[in-house]
């Protein structure tokens, strides 16, 4: 009884601690030139870019209008890697928990964060948006912080490619039939904080937190701090043990947080050094093409304050030519959280799912990735909406949810998994909304793109027995990883992967989790139905807003026609035509060649015959008769007469 008391008090003393966080915003385009090179539109928050950055303790509540002001494009919100335990409706994708915010639009999203802390970010999961500039830190401060005591100072670090050119117009040549093979558009540049030589300035023989976000929308990049070594204590928001780092390998959407102890003054004078460079660096397996104007290493400084060392001069940085082999960089794979949960086992997994991730080009032409061949489309109606408005006996029948949103039902606790079998040559870093997964198996790379490495449950890699858990993890080409986790947080959540390119393209499905727990204790805001009628968008039926019969998908939005096993009657009308048109071809090249043989030996003969006389060909009956009867000669002309003597009768010009 006291104990429960006491958590009770405790329960209490954390609310009454709790503030709320209010914030009013509105995107705008504006202009901003991040690296120097060119000056483009970008979305910014409230008339400024970067936009602001979020940043509370755990336990408060966020209360955030945002109203779209972009004027031609929906917009929307999601923060990435809350739970949003018990507020599924404040996720933030369109089509699975809410409309799109049409322009002019508010939306509120209002939810506490009781049971998190760490790196977080936010950004707009409107397809093709956040690449234009609209994400920033969502930072959450835990009071009881394992590590407060190891360092004087947090700093936060972004890192992101950047293009020169607005997703928008990217898009239309990435998926065209001039691109067949779905090659990713190539960066323009490399950011740090949204900008580039960003300096921190630090004292001596002081420990730092540095919290490392990549909010790109592509590349996965290497990261490491010249002359200083990084001690790993956060990935995605869970604390893991002390691991010692020379280089950090982070894929989009990742966050690692870590602790760097600065050189005593004894050390700078002795090296007589008082500058140290950092250095993110593009992997550069992920780029098609290497442009000659990409600079794929972005640099930044670490600046000592001292007297006893010149703290002017930047010092060249040891620059990388791209090659990461040899390199000792940490796989995540080996982190362990400080908080144990033990590996769920095989025997232990209720539900599995098994998708093949693959790229292929359709009968238009252009190339789109898919799971087990369904290439995700969003429904007519949010899936949560459809989930809300259904006949109750189906609900947890998938079908309802659409064909192409590629959902799947998971009972409420129950331990689910995805085995993911990567059939496509590159890397992809897969997130999982609601949810922090173990990162069970992942195999190694396959370097033959034929030869795919599959999970094999009779024979299974290494697993760990307090496995790393994150919400992002990446899987490597043509191989496999194994997740799983725990249904407890009932939702809608997102699965996809986390480079933008591929989520345009398709590579996403749903987790529909406990649907009858979510319908009986969660529920739609007015504000969601505001803004969904303000925006034209219906609020109830199945994916294809049908209420009269859920099972009847009429109307919902169709994929791309698979390109044609055979021919069409179009491709045979073609395969005739250019028949006929080769072979006519072939015979006017054959006339050609031969005329032109026959009228060049000929005019050779007439050459000799000029400059030697009749005697220089007779003798070869074939060239007398060719002679005789292309110039009309009888045989018994004077012209072959005297066949052993020069005619001197006969000119150059008769010739």
């Amino acid at each position: 009884m006291l104990a429960k008391s006491l958590v009770i008090a405790g329960l209490f003393a954390v609310s009454a601690l709790a503030e709320t966080h209010e914030y009013h915003w509105t995107s705008e385009w504006v202009y901003a030139n991040p690296d120097g090179m060119c000056n483009r539109p970008v979305i910014g928050i409230n008339g400024v870019w970067p936009p602001p950055v979020i940043e509370v303790t755990k336990g408060d509540r966020i209360v955030l209008y945002y109203t779209n002001g972009l004027g031609n494009e929906t917009s929307s919100i999601h923060f990435h890697g809350l739970f949003q335990t018990g507020s599924n409706t404040m996720d933030g994708p369109p089509g699975l928990t809410q409309c799109p915010i049409a322009p002019g639009q508010t939306m509120l999203y209002n939810f506490t964060v009781p049971d998190q802390s760490g790196t977080y970010w936010w950004h707009s999961h409107t397809e093709g948006q956040y690449p234009d500039g609209i994400r920033a830190a969502l930072i959450i401060n835990d009071p009881e912080d394992p590590y407060a005591d190891m360092y004087e100072e947090a700093f936060t670090l972004t890192i992101s490619e950047w293009y020169h050119d607005l997703v928008s117009d990217l898009v239309k040549s990435f998926i065209s039939v001039a691109n067949p093979t779905g090659a990713e558009p190539i960066p323009d540049s490399g950011l740090i904080n949204d900008s580039q030589n960003v300096t921190y300035s630090l004292k001596p023989n002081t420990t730092y937190k540095f919290r490392i976000i990549n909010y790109g929308a592509f590349v996965s990049q290497y990261i490491w701090f010249e002359g200083h070594n990084m001690t790993i204590i956060e990935v995605d928001g869970v604390d893991v043990e002390p691991y010692e780092s020379e280089m950090i390998y982070i894929t989009v959407a990742q966050r690692y947080s870590v602790l760097i102890t600065t050189k005593s003054e004894e050390e700078l004078v002795k090296l007589n050094q008082a500058v140290f460079p950092f250095v993110t660096s593009i992997d550069l397996d992920m780029l098609d093409t290497l442009p000659d104007t990409l600079n794929w290493n972005t640099t930044g400084w670490l600046v000592y304050e001292t007297d006893a060392v010149d703290n002017s001069t930047r010092p060249d940085p040891a620059l990388l030519d791209g090659s990461f082999d040899d390199l000792n960089w940490t796989d995540d794979f080996y982190l362990t959280p400080l908080v144990v949960q033990d590996l769920i086992t095989d025997d232990e997994v209720d539900q599995t799912i098994t998708v093949n991730v693959t790229m292929q080009t359709r009968g238009n032409g252009a190339n789109y990735a898919f799971f087990n061949n369904i290439s995700y489309l969003e429904p007519v109606v949010p899936i949560l909406y459809t989930l809300f408005s259904a006949p109750e006996d189906l609900i947890t029948d998938s079908r309802i949810y659409g064909s192409t949103t590629h959902s799947f039902v998971l009972e409420y606790n129950k331990t689910a998994q995805i085995v993911l079998n990567n059939q496509d040559p590159g890397k992809h870093p897969f997130h999982l909304h609601g949810h922090q997964y173990q990162l069970v198996e992942r195999s190694e790379a396959s370097d033959d793109d034929s030869v795919f490495i599959t999970y094999d449950p009779d024979s299974p890699g290494e697993q760990r027995p307090n496995p790393v858990r994150r919400d992002t993890a990446y899987v490597r080409p043509n191989g496999y990883m194994v997740i799983r986790w725990h249904n407890d947080n009932p939702g809608v959540w997102f699965f996809h992967c986390h480079i933008e390119w591929h989520i345009i393209q398709g590579l996403s499905m749903v987790i529909v989790e406990a649907p009858e727990q979510i319908r009986a204790t969660q529920s739609l805001t007015q504000n969601h139905l505001d803004v969904c009628k303000g925006g034209g968008y219906p609020t109830e039926g199945n994916a294809a807003g049908n209420t009269a019969d859920y099972f009847n998908l009429t109307g919902e939005p169709q994929d791309v026609p698979e390109l044609p096993a055979g021919f069409t009657a179009k491709g045979y009308v073609a395969m005739v035509f250019s028949c006929v048109a080769a072979f006519l071809g072939m015979a006017c090249i054959t006339w050609y060649g031969v005329s032109d043989i026959k009228t060049t030996r000929r005019r050779l003969e007439a050459r000799v015959i000029k400059r030697e006389g009749l005697d220089a060909i007779l003798g070869d009956e074939e060239l007398e008769r060719d002679l005789i009867n292309d110039a009309g000669v009888e045989p018994s002309s004077p012209l072959l007469s005297g066949r052993n003597s020069r005619d001197s009768n006969v000119s150059r010009r008769d010739v």
